[in-house]
């Protein structure tokens, strides 16, 4: 059997389009013995942190172990560590290495991506209605910041009717990406269908020249075996898939085969069928609705293989394309805004010219009163995780800032001179914000606090949470700390390392001119808001089922407010509440085929994600052009 994986996967991120949970298609991968496979959502990468977050916690095990022996390694041959034989025992523990190496299981980050038939300018002429499927594989860090680039353009420069890129973009961004020329919907496919053979051969050597090796010729095999479903799909591809072969030799491009994968197991596909009815607005028995072939599950290496056993060629070059892409983390540091401080308090060539390496060090490896409080070892690990004395300087300049605009309101809120319980207080907590990196972050909160009460008349709320000290003398808060006995550490201490947060009320109708303030500020390109995700609730989903399934309003509500508000010692879901509720359980064994339906495929959608939205009022700042760092 020729080992495969899979490259070409939606989950339920492509919205009303995939009926795949992420840890679903993860640990049925895992369990089939893949090593990896790809996530290619719909023009979109709204799922991508949850894939990798959920492959690492998988991955947790192996890479714990390689940690130990690498340690244990090192451990040797500093001869800190005993043995018997020493080069057996490296040895044995590199072996052991590469067993556990074996056991990674790697993500791809990818997209299935629009290409415009023209150009993604909305100026030049009438705009594409849609474009070229193209599947978008990044290969290594560069390749993933172009892949963020390339879905970033495609919504905020792109977009008609849903979000697209072109050739010149992909000219642009093509460095560390691998592309697969996709379904039936791509480019070459479509042009063979269409009998347009020479411009589909000129689409294979554009981009062939533009991607070289990592262009390759994607086949697809979707019979479908039921009534209800879509049986023009498969002659279709016969027909695609005899000429992929020819341009294959002919370019000496590579095939790969895939699944369009949709949802993860076969028994799914009824589900996702009632999914794409509401995507499309149609009911299940409208005669003219979109219809799937149902093949699209997550099959195994099994059946991939019992499909393409004429092309077994086709099956390893995934795995080609697998040890292509290498293991590359896409969590970062936190990346504050630059405050702009005045000239005339100081600049951050003057601060080098001014302090040296060795007095960065030993301030920030003592506490507030100037005592030693980290080893040599400790601090330089301290002075690495806050991005080296490059940053330090930085750091030092906004939190010698902040000190100054602090301490001038303690004066103006305490008067002059100050007490030494409101020196002692101020010192502490300034040096702990200094220390941990985050001056910068209280410099732009007190910014925009005191422009929206001073500038822009807008009502701010005295504060909330723990933010306390400091806040309260830069006009953050309007708490007084002291008075109340409140404590900083809860808001922030070394102990628990983690960003401040500091809750804001602005009113409704002031909240949009904030936002303004701040986006003219910062620029445009760095300032955005964090989306959100709707996911379809137990009642929800039985009510968006019934729907489609046309059961009546009545039933259909019946249904919904059997559901309880909650349930003792258990997650609130349909499959507990027909557990908690008899009336649901003889729902789900009614003679009636459209109540017990409705049931049946509103638990295997409730959860998925319905829609997206805008947080009400999380935004982000960013130091650089947003999408250098996240797809927007």
């Amino acid at each position: 059997m020729q080992d495969f994986v899979h490259l070409h996967v939606h989950t339920q991120y492509s919205l009303l389009d995939g009926q795949a949970s992420v840890a679903r298609l993860v640990d049925k991968a895992m369990k089939n013995g893949m090593k990896g496979i790809a996530v290619t959502d719909h023009g979109n990468m709204f799922g991508i942190k949850e894939f990798t977050n959920y492959v690492n916690k998988k991955n947790s095990g192996p890479k714990g172990e390689i940690k130990d022996l690498k340690k244990r390694i090192a451990g040797i041959e500093a001869g800190t560590v005993e043995c018997e034989d020493k080069e057996a025992e490296i040895a044995a523990c590199k072996a052991k290495i590469v067993e556990a190496e074996n056991k990674l299981f790697k993500p791809i980050i990818g997209c299935e991506m629009y290409v415009a038939r023209r150009t993604m300018d909305l100026k030049e002429g009438k705009p594409d209605q849609s474009g070229y499927h193209l599947i978008v594989l990044a290969k290594n860090e560069k390749g993933y910041h172009n892949l963020i680039k390339l879905v970033s353009h495609a919504w905020t420069r792109g977009y008609y009717m849903r979000p697209r890129t072109d050739r010149s973009e992909l000219e642009k961004y093509h460095e560390g990406l691998i592309v697969c020329s996709a379904c039936l919907g791509g480019e070459v496919p479509k042009r063979i269908t269409a009998g347009q053979f020479a411009e589909a051969e000129e689409a294979i050597q554009w981009y062939k020249n533009l991607f070289g090796d990592d262009y390759y010729l994607e086949m697809q095999r979707h019979k479908a075996t039921v009534p209800r479903a879509n049986h023009e799909c498969y002659p279709l591809q016969v027909n695609v898939n005899k000429y992929l072969q020819e341009y294959a030799r002919k370019y000496n491009i590579k095939l790969i085969c895939t699944n369009d994968v949709h949802f993860v197991d076969e028994e799914n596909a009824e589900a996702h069928d009632r999914l794409i009815c509401l995507s499309t607005g149609k009911d299940l028995d409208d005669p003219t609705r979109m219809l799937y072939t149902k093949q699209e599950w997550m099959k195994t290496r099994e059946e991939m293989n019992e499909l393409f056993a004429d092309i077994p060629e086709a099956l390893s070059n995934t795995l080609e394309i697998l040890d292509k892409v290498e293991y590359y983390s896409i969590d970062h540091a936190p990346i504050m805004p630059t405050f702009a401080i005045p000239e005339d308090f100081g600049t951050e060539e003057g601060y080098r010219a001014k302090y040296t390496e060795k007095d960065l060090f030993d301030e920030f490896t003592q506490d507030e009163n100037g005592n030693v409080v980290l080893s040599e070892e400790e601090g330089q690990a301290k002075i690495k995780r806050l991005g080296g004395y490059e940053k330090l300087y930085r750091i030092k300049l906004e939190g010698d800032y902040l000190a100054k605009l602090a301490f001038d309101g303690a004066k103006r809120i305490y008067g002059d001179p100050l007490s030494e319980e409101v020196k002692e207080r101020l010192n502490f907590e300034l040096y702990i914000m200094k220390t941990m990196g985050f001056p910068g972050y209280f410099l732009i909160v007190q910014d925009f606090i005191n422009a929206a009460r001073s500038e822009l008349g807008v009502s701010v709320g005295p504060g909330r949470g723990s933010a306390a000290g400091s806040a309260y003398c830069l006009g953050i808060t309007k708490i007084d700390p002291i008075q109340y006995d409140l404590l900083f550490e809860r808001f922030l201490n070394p102990d628990r390392i983690s960003l401040p947060d500091i809750d804001v009320d602005f009113d409704d109708d002031g909240r949009g001119e904030v936002l303004r303030w701040v986006t003219n500020k910062y620029g445009q390109e760095k300032v955005a808001h964090i989306i959100t995700y709707g996911t379809m609730a137990t009642k929800l989903a039985i009510k968006d089922v019934a729907r489609v399934q046309k059961l009546p309003l009545s039933e259909s509500d019946r249904l919904a407010k059997l559901v309880p508000d909650k349930i003792p010692d258990k997650k609130l879901n349909l499959r507990n509440a027909i557990e908690y509720v008899p009336e649901l359980q003889a729902a789900e064994a009614s003679s009636d085929p459209l109540v017990r339906d409705t049931l049946k495929y509103a638990k295997m959608l409730e959860g998925n994600v319905r829609g997206t939205g805008v947080h009400a009022c999380g935004t982000i700042i960013c130091r650089d052009d947003i999408t250098d760092w996240v797809p927007v």
